[in-house]
């Protein structure tokens, strides 16, 4: 098998990348670093089955190999930095799975798509089942993320439909865990970096808004899973346990024991307030559903972030 991953450098493709080559794949890792890391895979570097290729899918693509199935996780997926570079996201959404599918179907071979469930934008249906089409703005600051994603389901859809190719949509829900950056902009890794230096825990509105997290290795099964079925999606992945940012901070102050304080901030511009994924749909086609509790990967990942301050 060899598995081609597209935003392969980034938190969640490089998980992926680890997870492939712990099956016996030979994977070929393709970013353009715009939003990833290469430190997210210098572990894999010395492993002669892995390669990393630099490089914008967004334009031509090198001779990539003959993959036998391909995972599009390019895009970056944290509010500021799609809101940094909206053009190069959207960009990534349209050209770049526009390539990612030609290759697909030049290679018979099956594409995961990485959506989201920002296509649902700020949900008037809750929990979200994939059937729900979305409250999406779509001349918003968010736009460029949401539009893209939806975009690229209709690109992998309009594929299927006229040529045939092997798809699989996933629509992913709030992830966390080792390899965020503390930079990036999301929520728990906001919060983790400022408890860790005793910094205020800035919450975007009344701290109300709830989110659901799934930790990676929980979401990483998902995706082995729908890569290993013959699913077209899109299937929601993300763990359904619900909780409010404000809970979400004090937990954190806990567990960091932290002498941080919260502070409340003017909340963004079509920021969803609530974010719950109906998972039926994975636990009936995949037999998937997420196991680690929020307070283990919490933990799991606090311990990754307080090895980073001490680099």
């Amino acid at each position: 098998m060899t598995s081609i991953v597209f935003g392969g450098s980034g938190f969640l493709g490089s998980h992926i990348c680890e997870e492939l080559l712990k099956r016996g794949h030979e994977v070929v890792a393709v970013d353009d670093l715009s939003s990833g890391s290469t430190f997210n895979i210098e572990h894999l570097l010395l492993n002669g089955a892995f390669r990393f290729i630099e490089c914008d899918i967004s334009k031509k693509l090198p001779d990539l190999g003959t993959p036998t199935q391909i995972f599009n996780f390019a895009s970056p997926a944290s509010p500021p930095r799609y809101l940094s570079i909206p053009v190069h996201t959207l960009r990534t959404g349209s050209i770049g799975t526009l390539n990612a599918l030609d290759l697909a179907n030049f290679f018979q071979c099956r594409l995961i798509m990485a959506s989201t469930s920002e296509i649902y934008g700020d949900p008037l249906e809750h929990p979200q089942k994939e059937s729900y089409w979305g409250n999406v703005n779509p001349i918003g600051e968010r736009s460029c993320y949401d539009e893209s994603k939806r975009f690229s389901e209709a690109l992998c859809m309009g594929y299927h439909r006229q040529f045939g190719t092997n798809v699989g949509i996933l629509r992913i829900f709030n992830t966390y865990g080792p390899r965020m950056s503390p930079s990036d902009g999301r929520v728990v890794s906001n919060f983790i970096f400022a408890a860790l230096s005793n910094k205020p825990l800035e919450i975007f509105g009344t701290g109300y808004q709830t989110r659901s997290l799934c930790f990676v290795s929980d979401l990483v099964e998902g995706i082995m899973r729908m890569s290993d079925s013959t699913e077209i999606g899109p299937v929601n992945l993300g763990n359904p346990i619900e909780l409010t940012v404000l809970d979400l901070a004090k937990t954190i102050i806990k567990l960091t024991d932290s002498k941080s304080e919260i502070v409340f901030k003017e909340p963004m511009k079509d920021d969803p307030m609530q974010r719950k994924p109906d998972i039926d749909r994975a636990k009936n086609l995949l037999d998937w559903t997420p196991e680690v509790s929020l307070e283990i990967g919490l933990e799991k990942t606090i311990s990754w972030m307080k090895g980073l301050k001490n680099v």
